[in-house]
């Protein structure tokens, strides 16, 4: 007998569901890590600003600080955060979403038995440089905007907002432009999200299988984990990130490092090894809790879709 309409419409709504139901699946992973960073990029914005300037050689966290206060007002804390949340929804979308997946394919690979730490090491790794190749045009626009205070008027580029910003990257230098010192980011990434990314994991493992803490101690330890090794595997990259995209050529054209190599060998044989963790307490200040902010936003995000059913 033929199934009736109202069959039909059960049918197609039950395949519909389905349908959905995967597709978001897919998804969220990815949805649920670019808004994590995202909300905590709004709080840690100002932080990150005093941090490019110190990197810049304007002075220590206290000089800056004043100094921004005082000639620029407390808005130009915020300069680049157009930039900042663009990076965030393409830069942490993609590393956060991609190591959930490869970290779910390979438990299911392993039989459901917690990965080794190497292992989730080569996962972070690989989540960072896939994020970095996806972000790096938003982290040169975000690197620029916050560093262009700090040129001479002429040399400006007074950008308006991240979107014009890159904008003005493909009409005065090409497309290939906004990928200007990628390696040195997706490097940086790398590192940073093989600090991140695998203590975080061991950490709660460690916290709340063997420790037997809480879910809030869990969450709040092992961020706190996660930041620090983030921080100290990252800034040495970080630094000669930031080097590579912020440097104008001379008045011959020239441009003072040649790629991160010479910026790195020139940095060393004039500064030292010291010389990479310029700025290292602001920035392990700006990395740690900017990490564990997107630790423990995704961790509510995540209950609250549980609560919904998601």
């Amino acid at each position: 007998m033929a199934a009736s309409s109202s069959e039909l419409r059960q049918r197609r709504a039950a395949i519909a569901a389905s349908v959905a139901t995967g597709a978001w699946s897919t998804v969220k992973p990815f949805a649920n890590g670019g808004l994590s960073g995202m909300l905590a990029t709004c709080v840690i914005q100002p932080i990150d600003m005093v941090k490019v300037r110190i990197q810049l050689g304007q002075g220590s966290a206290a000089q800056v600080t004043k100094n921004m206060l005082a000639n620029e007002g407390f808005g130009s804390f915020y300069k680049g955060l157009s930039a900042g949340l663009l990076r965030q929804a393409t830069y942490t979308t993609a590393r956060l979403g991609s190591f959930r997946v490869l970290t779910n394919k390979a438990v299911e690979a392993n039989d459901g038995k917690p990965l080794p730490l190497l292992q989730k090491a080569a996962i972070g790794l690989t989540a960072g440089a896939i994020g970095a190749c996806v972000g790096s045009p938003a982290d040169l626009a975000l690197i620029r905007m916050q560093a262009d205070a700090t040129l001479p008027a002429a040399q400006r580029r007074n950008y308006k907002n991240a979107f014009h910003a890159l904008y003005r990257i493909i009409a005065d230098e090409g497309v290939l432009a906004l990928w200007k010192g990628a390696g040195p980011t997706v490097v940086r990434a790398m590192s940073l999200n093989m600090g991140m990314l695998a203590s975080y994991d061991q950490s709660v493992e460690l916290f709340r299988d063997s420790l037997g803490f809480g879910e809030v101690s869990t969450v709040l330890g092992a961020s706190a984990v996660s930041g620090f090794f983030a921080s100290a595997c990252s800034l040495p990259f970080d630094y000669v990130k930031t080097q590579i995209q912020k440097m104008q050529p001379d008045a011959n054209g020239k441009y003072p490092y040649t790629g991160s190599l010479d910026c790195a060998m020139k940095t060393l044989k004039s500064g030292g090894p010291s010389k990479f963790y310029t700025g290292f307490p602001v920035y392990c200040v700006r990395i740690a809790p900017h990490v564990m902010m997107t630790w423990i936003f995704l961790n509510q995000i995540q209950k609250v879709e549980k609560s919904l059913g998601l």
